[in-house]
């Protein structure tokens, strides 16, 4: 018979994750790292009552399994299993080994990534007693649910439970066709590769020499440079990447020419992800270029730092597939996502 305080963990389990979901929508969207990946991990294994003559009784295991992103939703992961539990009341130790693949369907590609899984395998089951032993080896099938958080780009901690139907036949020894286990996995997960750098935005053409100033009453004319916010941030972050050369550069223009005064710092993103999470983050990092030039000596009333969010993006994309829209973003998130304006004086 199935424990139905297993039944309900694995319902409030898949509950938990598809809650995980809907908060996720809210963060950016961030592309998958395709490379391979490792996870070991250290489990509990709650076996089928059966095997331990009605005690059920828990025990330790390991496990390992090889994995990767095969696509913006989905993973696959080969691998196996160790885990035994003993019934010392009785004297009774079961040892079960596990060989199979799972796919998991990822919600997010965020630090938090809630995920489904079902995949198949081999399984190989000894019960060993006072009697003697009894082994079977036999196919499985099973579900699950867990959660993935991003430590960086190559560490990962990934928890887990699985729930597995093994297909023992008519085996006299154990004395039924199907076991009911349940695994719960705790590890960690190493990508032997870092992801693709973005793509850098295109340089802005050398200037002309500049004529000479000439004094006027009338308004000075104004351009726009334009920064990639690859190069100023990392992923999700508003703390700049140091050093800038481009940023001291500006500095020391405008603190050499001290007249030029209502400078705009302007942060943009692009408009995966919520609107709100967007303006702060944009006003953060235009705070930070802010912040910078003025710990380079320009005053700070002659800058003023405004977050825009999505607005003026490059490309429209209106594609239905996540992994097509992403492919048709690139050029905002290379020109305007996450970038900085800068406007200073035309000579």
């Amino acid at each position: 018979m199935l424990n139905p305080s297993k039944i309900n963990l694995a319902v409030f389990t898949l509950f938990a994750a598809s809650a995980l979901n809907a908060s996720a929508q809210s963060a950016p969207v961030a592309a998958y790292n395709p490379s391979w990946y490792v996870a070991p991990s250290i489990n509990l294994l709650d076996p089928d009552a059966r095997f331990l003559s009605g005690n059920d009784k828990n025990g330790p295991g390991v496990g390992l399994r090889f994995g990767r992103a095969v696509s913006q939703d989905w993973d696959v992961q080969l691998g196996g299993t160790y885990g035994r539990a003993k019934d010392k009341d009785m004297g009774i130790t079961y040892r079960q080994s596990t060989l199979g693949a799972d796919a998991l369907y990822m919600f997010s590609r965020s630090a938090f990534q809630p995920f489904l899984l079902a995949g198949a395998g081999v399984e190989y089951d000894k019960v060993t007693n006072a009697g003697g032993n009894a082994s079977k080896t036999a196919p499985y099938i099973n579900i699950g649910a867990g959660l993935r958080y991003a430590l960086n780009d190559q560490w990962s901690m990934q928890a887990d439970v699985r729930r597995s139907v093994g297909f023992l036949g008519n085996n006299s020894d154990f004395g039924f066709k199907r076991d009911n286990n349940t695994t719960f996995g705790l590890g960690l997960i190493y990508t032997f590769d870092k992801p693709p750098a973005p793509m850098a935005a295109a340089r802005p053409a050398p200037e002309p020499v500049p004529a000479p100033v000439v004094p006027q009453a009338a308004p000075q004319r104004f351009e726009k440079v334009t920064l990639s916010s690859t190069q100023l941030f990392g992923f999700d972050s508003a703390t700049l990447r140091m050093p800038q050369p481009k940023l001291d550069e500006i500095a020391s223009v405008l603190a050499a020419n001290t007249q030029v005064n209502n400078i705009v710092v302007s942060g943009y993103t692009d408009r995966l992800g919520s609107d709100q999470y967007n303006q702060k983050l944009s006003q953060r990092r235009a705070e930070a270029v802010k912040n910078y030039l003025v710990n380079k000596g320009v005053e700070a009333n002659r800058l003023t730092s405004v977050g825009k969010g999505k607005a003026n993006p490059v490309v429209e994309c209106n594609q239905k597939k996540k992994i097509e829209l992403i492919k048709c973003l690139e050029p905002n998130r290379r020109v305007e996502v996450e970038q900085v304006t800068f406007e200073k004086p035309v000579r």
